[in-house]
């Protein structure tokens, strides 16, 4: 047991990076899922805050059902209201009950105070140490709509414990932050199968 301590240390020590992904392109959620899964087969805790998302993502389901070491929350207009609790009673079939159907990206006056919202529990997340990875899912595109300022993030970047790793996703990452990370992906978009009029399909974009 001393031994796996000592390789747990020297593995946690390596954390404390900033990470986005970002671009125009799809999968930069997909990539922050990727990651996680990967972090949680080597030990780690992870905790993930959508940003502006609400409803039946499937990674909410694959998390509750069989990974107990990653936690999802969303903090999207609807999701903070008591009809989504409703939709975290997971029937084991893949479906809800009281789905509302896909997540929904609603208008941003109506996403600004969950924004805030969801900014506040991320700063109580990351300082809480309980987390060696937090991943703030859109948090990009939170920034670009001005729901929550850039000097915000900037600060909780800089306040962070060293030891927990931070995750940035969405399109459109303010340069500050980009200038500030220590790995930044641009996922570009060469084709998409919407521009044949294929709408978004349940387990592969949410």
């Amino acid at each position: 047991m001393l031994q796996l301590r000592i390789l747990e240390v020297q593995f946690m020590k390596h954390l404390g990076l900033v990470q986005v992904y970002t671009g125009e392109g799809k999968g930069k959620t997909t990539c922050s899922l990727g990651l996680s899964l990967r972090a949680v087969g080597q030990g780690y805790k992870i905790y993930m805050i959508q940003f502006m998302k609400s409803g039946d993502t499937g990674e909410l389901f694959s998390v509750k059902k069989y990974i107990p070491n990653m936690t999802i929350v969303q903090f999207g207009k609807e999701a903070i209201t008591d009809k989504q609790l409703k939709m975290f009673e997971f029937d084991g079939q893949g479906d809800l009950e009281g789905a509302g159907g896909k997540y929904k990206f609603l208008s941003d006056e109506a996403e600004k105070e969950p924004a805030r919202r969801a900014l506040e529990h991320a700063f109580n997340v990351i300082n809480s140490g309980e987390y060696n990875i937090v991943v703030l899912d859109e948090i990009n595109c939170a920034m670009h709509k001005e729901l929550i300022s850039i000097e915000s993030v900037l600060k909780l970047i800089e306040e962070k414990p060293k030891h927990v790793e931070l995750i940035l996703t969405g399109r459109n990452a303010p340069h500050q932050i980009i200038e500030r990370a220590d790995l930044v992906s641009e996922i570009m978009m060469r084709k998409h199968p919407w521009e044949k009029g294929i709408d978004a399909r349940r387990g592969i974009e949410y």
